[in-house]
């Protein structure tokens, strides 16, 4: 028989009493300039040593300083469950040293928020993240997962590919630029079958690219609608250039967020290659279903692992590991945050050691402040002692 256990239990009551299930907690979570490709390199997850660090570090790009819990703005404040659902799916894919604490991870998922920060203070060390150069100040961009109407045949109104990786990926490096895949035989052949579903916009491709996952509301062959998402499957390695950037650089438009490249390639359809054209890079996705468990959650980040909207970052994992509990400070025009989070992926514009890319969810709402988010950041690694 299961026994239960108060939303007020202590921490020792919680790792002697035990937890009924392991599940994640249900509550409500944070609302949800598109920047860098998700990427899943999930067999080269980098390790960091020994749990116990003694003074500063060095870690990659980054310098971890020793800080007190007191350093952490609104540590009191925080609704840690949330970034326990998240720490919870990061333990379903666990690094050392961070996978011994897994278990009481578990059995606290049930505990209200002061005996998780309780058992947070008696288990971890805070550690400043810091530049090489001693400067604790970086930045915070926000990345999300489009919602996007699609056929799986092409129309009149769908007729943008999105490409599964062609069988020779692998054979060329780099493979065939945004360009060549539109005016060279060779890549159109290579590319022949590969078509996974059609959206009615190139910059919803490009969009999705970016992002690198995706929901696609898809109508079938015989007329029926389905959901499915599409992951990240591999790039053609070239290099990303931001047409956002470009069109600001050529002085065409002062507004480079997506809606202002819409309007302006509404009034320039004429130019609209020659601007796709400025990104070589392309993006190959695999199509998975999405089942009514999987739309709750984010897609699967670098670490192998769902994102929690509001809960997850992307990272440089050679300046800060896959699965680490980070407290993060950002106060800005968009958004005021001090919180606990996961860092559970990486990007290929996330380099350095205070950088973080903070996933806002799905919708209108995230896509919203993805686009918009851009300001100061501060982060403190939770090592365990």
């Amino acid at each position: 028989m299961c026994r239960a256990i108060a939303a007020s239990a202590t921490i020792a009551s919680v790792l002697v009493l035990g937890a009924c299930s392991s599940a994640p907690v249900r509550g409500p979570t944070a609302p949800a300039v598109p920047v860098p490709e998700r990427t899943t390199a999930r067999d080269e997850l980098p390790l960091f040593g020994d749990a116990e660090i003694v003074g500063t570090m060095l870690r990659g790009k980054s310098r971890w300083v020793p800080a007190a819990w007191s350093d952490l703005a609104g540590l009191g404040d925080d609704a840690l469950f949330e970034a326990w659902n998240a720490w919870l799916r990061s333990c379903e894919r666990p690094l050392p040293p961070y996978a011994a604490l897994c278990s009481d991870v578990r059995l606290l998922s049930i505990a209200d928020a002061s005996a998780q920060r309780e058992w947070l203070q008696q288990r971890l060390r805070p550690y400043r993240v810091e530049s090489l150069q001693g400067d604790p100040t970086g930045l915070l961009t926000g990345y999300f997962e489009p919602l996007l109407d699609a056929s799986r045949v092409p129309t009149d109104e769908f007729s943008v590919p999105l490409y599964q990786p062609p069988a020779n990926l692998a054979q060329r490096k780099p493979w065939y630029s945004r360009q060549e895949i539109d005016t060279q035989p060779a890549a159109r052949a290579a590319l022949q079958g590969r078509v996974i579903a059609y959206l009615s916009h190139p910059i919803d491709a490009l969009v999705l690219q970016i992002q690198g996952s995706g929901r696609l509301r898809l109508v079938q062959a015989d007329g029926s609608t389905r959901w499915v998402r599409l992951s990240y499957a591999g790039s053609n390695d070239q290099p990303y250039r931001s047409i956002g950037r470009w069109l600001l650089d050529q002085g065409l438009v002062k507004d480079a967020s997506w809606p202002g490249i819409r309007d302006w390639l509404a009034s320039n359809p004429q130019r609209q290659q020659e601007l796709l054209w400025v990104n070589p890079r392309v993006v190959f996705f695999k199509e998975e279903p999405l089942s009514e468990m999987d739309a709750q959650v984010g897609p699967r980040g670098a670490q192998g692992v769902a994102l929690t909207p509001g809960r997850s970052i992307a990272v440089d994992p050679t300046s800060i590991p896959y699965g680490a509990p980070v407290w993060l400070v950002s106060r800005g025009p968009q958004v005021s945050m001090q919180k606990m989070v996961l860092a559970q992926d990486t990007g290929s514009a996330i380099t350095g050691a205070v950088r973080a890319d903070y996933f806002a969810g799905w919708g209108s709402e995230a896509a919203e402040l993805a686009a918009r988010l851009r300001q100061p950041l501060q982060m403190w690694v939770l090592w365990p002692k």
